[in-house]
């Protein structure tokens, strides 16, 4: 595994504030420079997966960003990838919860038939902020029949409280802003 603080530090630097984006009170935290520096990207994926190795029977992965980190985290682990997606953009039979976030509501899916009952199931997301879309997710898996083994996700807007809506999870983030 890497050293966390160094890489927390070298993630602190890449990631950016964007003002204004997607509406005008919001402050979005843009990963992409994060992504494009492969001693960074690399060391992230490697620090999300290494506390679940050999718990995990499959890496839920939320979209859109949360598909760049949940897909390596996937194949690090040696486990299934299973896409949770924005409302009617899965082909096949879905389960759907419909959430709040942090401007706005919204609803994700998953295919019904991407988890077998009992499957011990990472969740994984690019930033936790009210926590809905990682609490959305766990309740699908449940209903589902999965055990959520975790939610881990690269960055924290700690000041929009979603660790509370999460505190039943083993919830952990590299970097909180």
């Amino acid at each position: 595994m890497p050293d966390a603080a160094a890489l927390r530090q070298r993630v602190a630097g890449l990631v950016r504030e964007i003002p204004g984006f997607p509406q005008p009170e919001v402050v979005f935290k843009d990963i992409t420079p994060v992504l494009a520096d492969a001693a960074a990207y690399t060391g992230v994926v490697a620090w999300m997966a290494a506390p679940f190795r050999g718990t995990t029977d499959k890496v839920a992965a939320i979209e859109a960003r949360g598909f760049i980190l949940g897909g390596p985290v996937a194949y690090a682990l040696g486990t299934g990838l299973v896409p949770v997606r924005k409302l009617g953009k899965l082909p096949a039979p879905t389960v759907a919860e419909a959430y709040m976030l942090e401007y706005g509501e919204a609803t994700l899916e998953m295919h019904v038939d991407a988890i077998e009952p009992g499957d011990r199931v990472l969740i994984v997301d690019d930033v936790i902020a009210t926590g809905g879309t990682a609490a959305a997710t766990a309740q699908i898996l449940r209903r589902a029949g999965a055990r959520v083994v975790g939610v881990v996700a690269l960055l924290e807007i700690e000041a929009l409280g979603g660790r509370a809506r999460l505190s039943d999870h083993d919830l952990r983030v590299l970097l909180s802003a």
